[in-house]
C-alpha cells in the first residue's frame, strides 16, 4: 500500500508541532495523545495496529500489526485522521517535551529507519510501525535505557521526536561510532547496530553512564539526542528528593509525595 502524500510545515523552536495539511480524503495516523488540533471536516477514528494493510490481510493480519506494537511498550491502537471535506485542511501534533521533531521521507532513505520505541510522533497513513528484532534479543530488553527499536516502514513521510539539540551524523563504511542507548534516536536500514556491555565493574557500578552501549557500523545516517527524557526525568526528581520539605517548592510537595 501507497502513502498518503502529506504536506507539512513546523512551528516553533525548541517546543516544536507540526502541521500536517491534507487534500480531501488524505490520511495521517499517529500516537493517541499527540494530538494538539485541527480544523472542520477532520475525522478521526481509532483503528487497531497502524492501518498499513489498508483493511486487508484480515483478523490474522491486524492482530499480527498490533501485536508488533504491544511488545514494544505501545499501545495497541493507533488514531486516524483523515480529511472528509473537499478542500484542504490542517492537523497538528505536538512534540510531548522539549527538543526538535524530525521529518523522515522514507522514500528517500531506503523505506526504511529504525527509532527509538517512543520517538514515533505520527506518519502518512501507508506507513508501517513495527518493532526492529535484533539477534540479541536480550540485549534489546536489558540494554540501559529499555532499547528496543521500532522500525517505520513504506514509502511516506514520518515524524520522530527527540530530546535537547539533534545531531545528523552520516557514517563511512567501516566507520563505527558508540552511543549511550539513551541518545540514540533513529538510523538509515544500511547502518549494523548491536548492543554491547560497558567493560569493567568498576564503570559499570560507579561511572554512572549505564551498563550497555549502542555500537552502530556504517555506512548510514544516524540521529542522535543531547537530552532523553528518560534522564531528563531522572534529573528532575533527584533535585526533587534534595530539596528541603519546609522549602515550600513545588518541587519540594513531590519529594514528600514520592517519600510517603
Amino acid at each position: 500500500m501507497a502513502a498518503h502524500e502529506i504536506d507539512y510545515k513546523l512551528h516553533g523552536d525548541d517546543m516544536q508541532f507540526v502541521e500536517i495539511e491534507l487534500d480531501p480524503q488524505e490520511s495521517v495516523i499517529a500516537e493517541a495523545g499527540s494530538l494538539m488540533m485541527m480544523e472542520d471536516m477532520i475525522q478521526m477514528e481509532t483503528i487497531f495496529g497502524d492501518g498499513s494493510k489498508g483493511g486487508m490481510g484480515g483478523l490474522v493480519g491486524k492482530l499480527f500489526g498490533a501485536g508488533k506494537r504491544l511488545i514494544t511498550g505501545e499501545s495497541l491502537f493507533m488514531t486516524v485522521f483523515t480529511n472528509v471535506g473537499h478542500g484542504k485542511r490542517h492537523v497538528s501534533f505536538a512534540a510531548p517535551y522539549p527538543g526538535k521533531i524530525i521529518p523522515v521521507d522514507l522514500a528517500r532513505l531506503g523505506g526504511k529507519v529504525v527509532c527509538q520505541k517512543d520517538a514515533f510522533l505520527c506518519a502518512a497513513k501507508g506507513v508501517s510501525i513495527g518493532v526492529d528484532f535484533q539477534r540479541k534479543l536480550g540485549a534489546g530488553f536489558f540494554g540501559g535505557e529499555g532499547f528496543i527499536m521500532q522500525k517505520l516502514e513504506g514509502d511516506g513521510l514520518a515524524f520522530i521526536h527527540a530530546g535537547g539539540t539533534i545531531y545528523e551524523r552520516d557514517l563511512n563504511p567501516g566507520e563505527v561510532l558508540k552511543i549511550d542507548t539513551g541518545c540514540l534516536v533513529a538510523m538509515t536500514r544500511e547502518v549494523d547496530y548491536d548492543i554491547q556491555f560497558v567493560g569493567g565493574v568498576k564503570t559499570a557500578l560507579f561511572g554512572g553512564e549505564g551498563l550497555f552501549f549502542a555500537t552502530l557500523k556504517g555506512p548510514g545516517k544516524v540521529w542522535i539526542q543531547s537530552l532523553p527524557f528518560s534522564r531528563l526525568a531522572s534529573r528532575v526528581f533527584a533535585a526533587a528528593g534534595g530539596a528541603k520539605k519546609d522549602e515550600g517548592s513545588v518541587l519540594g510537595g513531590l519529594a514528600n509525595l514520592f517519600e510517603k
